[in-house]
């Protein structure tokens, strides 16, 4: 026993510099990317997969629809400008659709899913109530792509819910199981997907506003044409800062929402000045609703960004992006 007992306590020795086995990340089966760690293909199930090319298609089909209704309502016999502005908004939309589902089931990433699910939801009752407060011959020209969302739409939202409710390992995977680490991974994802979320929200509202009708001065329509471009480069911005823990950038991201705030409250401010002077309540209320969400979810990104802020520097970064090797 004490020829055998050196060896032992040189071991235990020697392991205890390194991390508990059920500690470390599993990132040998995992793929990493620019964002994150994903699963490869073959981890899926045949149910998921089949799911997923569904979605894939689905939305593809949307989008065909989509575009060969504004082929038509760009047409000068077509003078519905509402439609036109839904339909615009809508190709955004399924843009972003598929970003969220491939994220959301590569990732088993429950966020970027309850996102996918709101965004079809806004889709489908975005959709009825155009269609509802159209003609009856302007009610037959998007009458395909009304049934195909309708139906699509509710497919997607009770296979997504469905999805949601599965256990999500993804955390442990690549935290380990540290509670401190899964629940950084979770406010990291969090993150992400409120700054992509609240890039499609202020691209829709862009949107909106430009092809509206609603009275824009001239240097109110250059700062919304440079609106688009801010937005895109504070999305940027916030990823990066998210994903490679950079603190600078986390104040650079703050100080880059301080304008789109600012302009919320004077978008509000003109369209309640203006209410009434046109023909519709329609684009004055979306518009409105448009900013109170796009507030509503920078209000979310900056609490998750906060708690997750406190968290940089703890391993969660280095675990995430380790090379399949490690």
């Amino acid at each position: 026993m004490d020829e055998i007992s050196p060896l032992l306590n040189n071991r235990n020795r020697e392991g205890s510099d390194l991390p508990s086995p059920n500690l470390r990340p599993r990132h040998q089966d995992l793929i990493p990317t620019p964002c994150g760690p994903i699963k490869q293909w073959s981890e899926l199930s045949l149910l998921v997969k089949f799911y997923y090319c569904f979605t894939i298609a689905s939305l593809l089909a949307v989008f065909v629809l989509t575009v060969v209704n504004i082929c038509s309502e760009s047409q000068a016999s077509y003078s519905h400008e509402e439609d036109f502005t839904i339909s615009l908004i809508q190709l955004v939309g399924i843009v972003f659709c598929v970003y969220y589902i491939t994220r959301g089931i590569l990732q088993e990433n429950r966020q970027e899913l309850v996102v996918f699910v709101l965004s079809i939801l806004v889709l489908v009752v975005r959709s009825v109530v155009n269609f509802t407060v159209l003609s009856v011959e302007e009610r037959i020209n998007i009458l395909a792509r009304f049934v195909c969302i309708l139906c699509l739409g509710v497919i997607h939202v009770v296979c997504v819910v469905l999805l949601i409710r599965t256990p999500n390992m993804m955390a442990f995977r690549v935290g380990g199981a540290l509670e401190s680490l899964q629940e950084q991974y979770f406010l990291l994802n969090l993150c992400f997907s409120m700054v992509t979320f609240d890039l499609q929200a202020q691209l829709c509202l862009c949107i909106l506003i430009m092809t509206s009708g609603i009275t824009l001065s001239y240097p109110h329509s250059i700062i919304l044409g440079i609106g688009v471009v801010w937005a895109g480069v504070t999305a940027v911005t916030g990823a990066f800062a998210v994903l490679k823990e950079v603190k600078p950038l986390v104040w650079v991201f703050v100080l880059q929402n301080l304008p789109e705030l600012a302009y919320f409250i004077y978008l509000l401010y003109m369209i309640i000045s203006q209410w009434g002077e046109g023909n519709s309540y329609t684009v004055e209320a979306a518009a409105i609703t448009g900013s109170l969400i796009s507030v509503l979810i920078k209000a979310v990104l900056f609490w998750s960004l906060y708690r997750l802020y406190r968290s940089f520097g703890q391993g969660l970064r280095e675990r995430m992006f380790a090379s399949q090797q490690q």
